[in-house]
């Protein structure tokens, strides 16, 4: 087992990995403003066709993995694949993640029914969709396990695989902006996407220099670059920290993939002018919180109980006990804004009966939650080996492999104290340790008062180093990616006890 003084703090990789499956199967359900493209490219797929394309993906320069889309045409639509292939570097861990992404869609492109697994060597995460009417089911598990959920569609969706069609179908006008609406199956969100065409400009891939038009994009709150040929082939994609895929052949795509790349959770740390020694001993923290204000993300959740945000400036104060317990365990639920902290949801499963088995264990015969919150919390910092997992994290699944990082840490622990009758919800920002700030994941229960604690770190209370950003499970997660790369960091004043 690790040991526990390796704290695995930082939840980017998961975060990247959900981004660039999204890139690669996107299920559109509207149109372009000044066309219809996405119908339009059964016109361009000519009856028996089948086509490939293969990318090559680079971190900075380094090249970590490729992708392959695949298209076949079948009778009454196509047949289409994705798959993705990445080998990061994650703390000193050498992380190897495949996802496969299948769909029949109908000769329009609209989907029939979708197949996601994503495989990381320690949990195989997958999902499938139908559409049955203007319902989408989708099923999450397998076997008795299998959980459905029904997403309400105003339309079909089209899927488009990495984009390629959506541009291979479009006639750019420099200036034009164009955008849609997409299902995520990661997550299973709908979520809007913006594009804009740049300019023309040549570019040079393996030597040969392509006439191409570039189109900036906007999916999931992050910046990417699109560059595609007078065919609509796209040639190159440039994502955020580096991240680029080119387009290759079947014979180079999977060679020579590198080893020893730079550390992933390194490229996405947040820098700071000052260092913070013994931040457990820090009474309050004042940091002037650069480059937010210019993302566009959503700063509701920024202040809050132990925290306040005004024109840039963050202060952070520590939540001192001792802390009194409010009511006996189980909450009875009086406010409605409450309910959702105490109910299951997506990956976090606390009507799960080897959830609610474990929590009882855990909880014995204890009704003050100041007391169960902190036995919980001290019993997932002990028993999850601590470990990157790239994959959609679950509390059932954790709870069976036992291993994890912080958003491991923090999903279970919330299902567990959510099956005991105490509401608690997952806090996503930054902590700082190793003289910077990474981006981390941590919980909040409610005793009687909202309490920040961190059960990667064993922290109860957790220190005003934990910068919340916002709260949510992994579809309010992701919404961090619109600031990953774009943050830095001032103290202006720290206070010890």
């Amino acid at each position: 087992m690790i040991g526990k003084k390796r704290n695995i703090l930082n939840l980017t990789g998961i975060l990247i990995v959900i981004f660039w499956v999204v890139m690669l199967s996107i299920l559109f359900r509207k149109h372009y403003l000044y066309n219809d493209p996405v119908q339009s490219a059964a016109i361009n797929v000519k009856a028996g066709e089948a086509r490939q394309d293969w990318k090559e993906i680079f971190l900075n320069n380094k090249k970590v993995g490729y992708a392959v889309t695949a298209l076949k045409p079948f009778e009454g639509g196509y047949y289409i694949q994705d798959e993705l292939f990445l080998k990061l570097n994650l703390m000193g861990f050498e992380k190897g993640l495949y996802t496969i992404t299948q769909a029949s869609v109908d000769e329009s492109f609209r989907l029939k029914n979708f197949f996601f697994k994503m495989n990381s060597g320690v949990i195989n995460y997958r999902i499938t969709g139908k559409v049955e009417g203007n319902l989408l089911k989708i099923t999450t598990g397998t076997g008795r396990r299998g959980k459905v959920k029904e997403i309400r569609l105003n339309e079909t969706p089209v899927i488009s695989s990495g984009l390629d069609h959506m541009f291979r179908n479009i006639k750019p006008v420099p200036g034009e902006s164009f955008n849609t609406t997409f299902f995520d199956p990661a997550t299973m969100m709908q979520r809007q996407a913006t594009f804009k065409v740049i300019s023309r400009e040549k570019i040079k891939i393996n030597n040969i220099e392509y006439d191409t038009f570039m189109v900036e994009g906007e999916v999931m709150g992050a910046r990417l670059n699109f560059w595609f040929d007078m065919n609509g082939d796209i040639l190159k994609e440039q994502s955020i920290m580096g991240l680029t895929m080119v387009k290759s052949s079947p014979a180079n795509a999977p060679l020579n993939i590198e080893d020893g790349v730079e550390d992933f959770y390194e490229v996405t740390v947040v820098r700071t002018d000052k260092k913070l020694p013994d931040t457990k001993r820090l009474k309050g923290l004042t940091i002037r919180l650069k480059g937010i204000e210019d993302t566009g993300f959503d700063l509701a959740d920024i202040s809050g109980e132990r925290q306040k945000y005004i024109n840039g400036i963050l202060s952070v104060t520590v939540e001192e006990g001792p802390f009194r317990a409010g009511y006996r365990v189980p909450y009875t639920v009086e406010e409605p804004d409450m309910k959702k902290y105490l109910a299951p949801e997506y990956n976090i499963e606390s009507d799960e009966d080897a959830i609610i088995s474990k929590a009882q264990k855990i909880a014995g015969n204890i009704k003050d939650p100041v007391i169960l919150s902190q036995k919980m919390m001290e019993w997932v910092y002990t028993n999850i080996e601590k470990r990157p997992v790239i994959s959609i994290p679950s509390a059932t699944e954790v709870l069976e492999t036992m291993t994890g990082d912080c958003n491991e840490h923090a999903i279970l622990l919330t299902a567990l104290l959510r099956a005991v009758g105490i509401p608690a919800r997952i806090s996503t920002g930054l902590v700082y340790t190793r003289e910077n700030f990474y981006y981390h994941a941590w919980v909040e229960v409610y005793t009687g008062e909202w309490i920040t604690i961190d059960p990667t770190m064993n922290q109860f209370p957790a220190d005003v180093s934990h910068i919340t950003l916002l709260r949510g499970n992994i579809d309010k997660q992701v919404e961090i990616m619109a600031v990953i790369g774009k943050l830095a960091i001032e103290v202006i004043d720290f206070e010890y006890n």
